[in-house]
Formats: structure tokens, sequence, C-alpha cells
């Protein structure tokens, strides 16, 4: 990071390096801090705010011009690859804000003994999502970059970025009406085939005929016993009638006995 290097024209407007270009402005009323994570014994923290001003995504860098510069901070300008943990705060009141860890760039402004330093930009108007989007893929294609450079034998600093190729990055919409970088057609993505589900066999339940329920029947009732007929008899079981005769002479004595007594 640096601070007040950025080249500006009379109208205030930063003068891009060779091959850079714009891709997100931020409105005009966000803010940026810029403070130290920790503070240590007898050195002195850093605190540098402003209320107010412009932040721009380009090719190589972040950018950010207050709107009411004063000696302390009249511009503000980091690499993209000196940023880490970057993410986008969502309070319940308030604004957005997008924060990050920023390593200080030797000769930037800032003292060398502050090893990391904390940036927060807080969107009035909104676009912090915007702002974490356009950067993080921005990032990634540097980074990608930076690795294939490295693999081919070419030594290439994270300054020296005017030759990466940005085709390959999205169409992103400017939050302050600045012209979209254009992406480069996509191919078209085919449709996978849909597979038609095979239908299970139907089976429709066999129901028996009344000759087959006939035959069934018959068959049941012929397996089946008759019942037998018997003649009735031609007399009497035998020892009939002398049980007969033993019963008629036990009433006749009982009837007798019982006339005796009521004499």
């Amino acid at each position: 990071m640096a601070l007040n290097w950025v080249m500006l024209n009379p109208q205030r407007k930063f003068v891009p390096l060779p091959g850079e270009r714009i891709l997100l402005t931020s409105p005009s009323r966000t803010t940026l801090s810029l403070q130290t994570p920790n503070s240590y014994p007898g050195k002195e923290p850093l605190n540098i705010s402003s209320s107010g001003g412009t932040a721009y995504i380009t090719s190589q860098r972040i950018v950010y011009l207050p709107a009411s510069p004063t000696p302390q901070l009249q511009s503000f300008s980091a690499p993209i690859l000196n940023l880490q943990d970057t993410h986008v705060e969502s309070p319940f009141f308030g604004a957005n804000s997008w924060t990050g860890v920023l390593k200080p760039v030797a000769g930037g402004g800032i003292p060398p003994h502050h090893a990391y330093i904390k940036l927060s930009m807080t969107f009035k108007e909104g676009g912090a999502f915007d702002f974490a989007t356009t950067y993080e893929q921005l990032k990634e294609t540097i980074t990608q970059a930076v690795e294939v450079a490295r693999e081919s034998g070419r030594q290439q600093g994270e300054s020296d970025l005017s030759d990466i190729n940005l085709e390959q990055l999205p169409a992103y919409e400017d939050i302050g009406n600045t012209t979209a970088v254009s992406a480069a057609p996509q191919p078209p993505i085919q449709q996978p085939t849909p597979i038609t589900p095979t239908p299970a066999p139907s089976y429709t339940p066999q129901m028996p005929s009344r000759s087959t329920i006939s035959s069934a029947e018959g068959d049941e009732s012929s397996s089946r016993r008759p019942d037998q007929q018997y003649p009735p008899p031609d007399g009497p079981p035998p020892g009939y009638e002398e049980a007969q005769q033993q019963n008629n002479h036990s009433v006749v004595d009982n009837l007798e006995r019982n006339l005796r007594i009521s004499k």
C-alpha cells in the first residue's frame, strides 16, 4: 500500500498506469479507515480515515481518493495481491463495510514497523458486495497469471501486471456509472439429454370363470360323505318290558303305602 503516491490530473482524477484499466467505481460517499490491528509498546499506532470519497478497482490496484483531501491523506493505493482476508461485514444497523488486512509496500509512506494494516471501506450508498465480488474475481485471475509466469521461468512482480489478459473476467457494471469491461464470449452450454424412465410392466389379475368355479364346487360336494338313512325299528329294545313292569309295581306300591298312612 502507498499513501499520497497516486498521480492526479488538475481535475483531481487519478492518472492510470500504463496498460491500467478501471473495472469498478464506487459512489462518492464511501469512507476509508486505515488502522494498526495491534498496538505495540513504544510504537505510535496508525489511524488514518476519510469520511467520504471514491474507491476504484483497476486491473492492477485499488485506489481511493478522498472528497476532502488532507495533508495526511490525499490519495491511497494498494496492489491487488497485497490484501488478505477480505470480506463484507453487514451490521444490523448502518451500511455494509468491506474489510481486509493489508501488507504495506516499502517506501509507501507507512512506517516500516507496521507489518500489517487493517483496511475498512464503508459503502454508505451501497455497493459493498459488488466491490467484493469484483475484487475476488480479479485477484483470482492475477494469482493464476503469476503462477503461470513462475512456472514458465519468468520472474513477474506483483506490480508488473500490465500484460495480464483480463478477457476472462465477466463484465462488471461499475457502481459509479463508468464503462463496464466486456467479457469474452463463452461457448454455449450443452444441455444434458433427459433420460426417459422405463415404465414398469403392467399386471392384470386373472379372474376364474364360472365353469371353473362350478367344477370346483362339484368336486368338493362329491368328496363329502352323504347322510345314511336308517329304517324305523320293528319292536321295543331288549329289556324294555321288564323295566316298564318294575316301574309300574313301584308306583303302585308307593300309592298303597300313602293311602294307609292317610287312614
